[in-house]
């Protein structure tokens, strides 16, 4: 069974894309030493073993595994919706921020920071890089999806108020719901099995509901902060370009931008698309830095300008 997954929005692949030869495309850095902003070695990024990991890390994926099916997905479309100008509160960008500021990412195992620090120190390591400001900004928005914590439940894993909230549907590692989750390709494998679509035999194939090559777009990635940023941005009419939009919607998907899954569900066009995604990635991850002395009141004003600059000002629907 086939499914189309737009919804009440153009796909990110149907926005407007970059100019070829247009200054404001960046190269993909061949060093990505020169992007980061601590001492910290590559392979002590991103270490998800249940031995080394934070109870809270792992407890969370065991959660994610546990309750992110094609059912959960729909029932979050739902009530996440923009279609026809709906929305759940408005609010200007600083107003989205202050919510956010003392949000802590639960499914994060190399950062201990409140959540709008991670943002800053995102769009400032690509500043500095010489990048242009449609990715300044799109590394400033990135995780600010995690805003559905205001609506959320810890049923829904949602609740970004408890201590110890349940944030299964706001964070973590992406995985395409419909199919099969790669066991090569995710983080704790181990706890694939306690997917209740992984026993349904609708779901449980190579393909699953999903036609083979059918897209990247036609997707059901696990619901988080990143389907809902993308939704908004769309629902807002922001005048990011599609490369901005995909980092956007896909950089929590580990299992296909960094472990090369879902290749067979791929376009020819998506192979582009993943580079971007990849880009976008290296400084998400290694501009984490809990050392940084970063004073957000002294950068915001240039950033505001940028939200204004691409279609974000006053008041927005959330």
């Amino acid at each position: 069974m086939a499914v189309d997954n737009e919804g009440f929005s153009p796909a990110s692949s149907k926005r407007p894309k970059l100019n070829p030869d247009a200054q404001e495309r960046p190269d993909v850095p061949k060093d990505f030493e020169s992007i980061k902003t601590n001492t910290k070695a590559d392979d002590d990024y991103r270490v998800y073993k249940q031995d080394d990991s934070p109870p809270r890390v792992v407890e969370h994926y065991k959660d994610m595994r546990r309750y992110q099916t094609v059912e959960f997905y729909k029932k979050m479309e739902k009530k996440y919706d923009f279609s026809n100008g709906a929305y759940r509160r408005m609010m200007t960008m600083e107003e989205a921020f202050d919510e956010l500021e003392n949000y802590i990412d639960a499914s994060d195992p190399d950062l201990d920071l409140p959540n709008l620090l991670h943002l800053m120190q995102t769009a400032e390591g690509i500043r500095k890089a010489g990048h242009p400001e449609w990715l300044q900004l799109t590394g400033l928005l990135h995780d600010m999806g995690k805003i559905m914590f205001l609506w959320g439940t810890s049923e829904d894993g949602q609740d970004g108020l408890s201590p110890n909230g349940k944030q299964w549907a706001l964070g973590g590692d992406t995985f395409v719901v419909g199919c099969r989750i790669p066991e090569d390709a995710v983080v704790f494998p181990e706890f694939n099995t306690l997917n209740p679509d992984m026993h349904d035999p609708r779901y449980n194939t190579d393909c699953g509901i999903y036609e083979p090559h059918c897209g990247i777009d036609k997707l059901m990635f696990a619901w988080g902060h990143d389907e809902y940023m993308y939704r908004m941005l769309v629902g807002n009419n922001a005048s990011l370009p599609r490369e901005a939009l995909d980092m956007i919607r896909y950089h929590s998907a580990y299992p296909w931008h960094d472990k090369g899954a879902y290749k067979h569900l791929m376009t020819p066009e998506d192979e582009e698309r993943i580079e971007w995604v990849k880009l976008f990635n290296r400084f998400d991850l290694y501009t984490k830095d809990e050392d940084n002395d970063l004073k957000i009141d002294e950068v915001w004003p240039y950033y505001k300008g940028l939200c204004e600059k691409f279609g974000l000002s006053g008041k927005l629907k959330w």
